[in-house]
């Protein structure tokens, strides 16, 4: 089979090759998957960077989620059957013509949909219902900031938040975003580039806090976000996205140092917390909980609630642009990538 390999870190020009790999052999519990596209993800980025301690050794194969048609499955599997159309989560091994995936993460899905939308809701879509409806159980008029609201999880979050009825304020970088954010159905759109978010939500809810904070950028967009929470109020660290701008050991250092230092005893006097997320590892532990996200995120799709948003489609081929697009910014939405 042909794989896209990261051969090197660094930047995307030059740290792929596609080559001949093995094709892997599904264990009992595992399908195997002939991958129609597969999705990219900020996590994607960080680990060409060599940021993500997680990603397996160089040189690898990565990729979070996958659409494609089951061309084998594992004796222990009863669910699925060799012919199915399924969007699925892999944990890495995605950037391949064959993966496998646990079958408690794989999902049936009609013909109609996209391949973008598919992979969408396994890693975004998914990743966004367990934020908003495991973790922070959103409730009605809960008032909701969630950064980066122009991307993948940030589009899904928004939705998700919509559909609670909560009010919603999104942040972005750029004019288009701030268009895009409106169409999606933000309240609040925040250009973070041209506007303070902490004075925009002040301004908006005066002496009131914060339900919800959803995270993905790190630094001090946390240590200024937690300020902004009312009693009760929960922040949702999801990713580190302001470290991929600094390519120091000292720049990555200053990161960590502007998360700022937290004690229990403040969370408690204050009636507010942080959580940490990272989705592979709740993968990892209770898989079970992702397969419930999925399932609902699928059923909600074809209900009409959730519609994501394809921000971009690019062949194998052109996987260095595909990521130096995703990793620009400048994207909206899911990212797909076709064999």
């Amino acid at each position: 089979m042909k794989a896209a390999y990261l051969k090197k870190y660094g930047p995307a020009d030059t740290a792929f090759e596609i080559r001949d790999g093995i094709q892997p052999i599904p264990k009992p519990n595992q399908v195997l998957i002939s991958v129609e596209a597969f999705g990219l993800n900020f996590a994607d980025v960080m680990a060409r960077l060599g940021l993500y301690k997680a990603a397996p050794p160089l040189p690898a194969i990565l990729g979070y989620d996958v659409v494609g048609t089951i061309s084998e499955i594992g004796s222990e599997v009863r669910t699925l059957k060799i012919g199915d159309r399924v969007t699925a989560l892999t944990r890495f091994g995605g950037y391949a013509q064959y993966a496998v995936a646990e079958n408690n993460v794989v999902f049936k899905i009609p013909e109609t949909l996209t391949a973008g939308v598919a992979v969408a809701l396994a890693t975004q879509y998914s990743t966004a219902y367990f934020l908003s409806h495991t973790m922070a159980n959103l409730q009605e008029n809960d008032k909701v900031l969630i950064h980066a609201a122009a991307g993948g999880v940030g589009t899904a979050l928004t939705q998700m938040a919509l559909h609670k009825e909560c009010i919603v304020f999104g942040t972005c970088s750029s004019p288009e975003k701030m268009d895009y954010l409106w169409k999606n159905g933000v309240h609040h759109p925040i250009n973070h580039k041209t506007e303070d978010f902490t004075e925009a939500v002040r301004k908006a809810l005066g002496k009131k806090g914060l339900d919800a904070i959803f995270d993905p950028v790190g630094g001090t967009s946390v240590k200024k976000g937690y300020r902004l929470l009312g009693a009760g109020g929960r922040l949702f660290s999801f990713g580190v996205s302001s470290m991929n701008q600094t390519k120091s050991i000292f720049g990555k250092l200053r990161v960590a140092y502007q998360f700022g230092f937290y004690h229990p005893l403040q969370f408690l006097s204050n009636s507010k917390g942080i959580v940490g997320i990272n989705i592979l590892k709740v993968g990892e532990a209770n898989p079970e909980k992702l397969s419930r996200a999925m399932e609902a995120v699928v059923q909600m799709t074809e209900e009409g609630i959730l519609k994501p948003h394809v921000g971009g489609e690019f062949s194998v081929d052109n996987l260095a642009e595909a990521h130096a697009f995703l990793e620009s910014r400048k994207s909206m939405g899911k990212i797909v990538v076709k064999w």
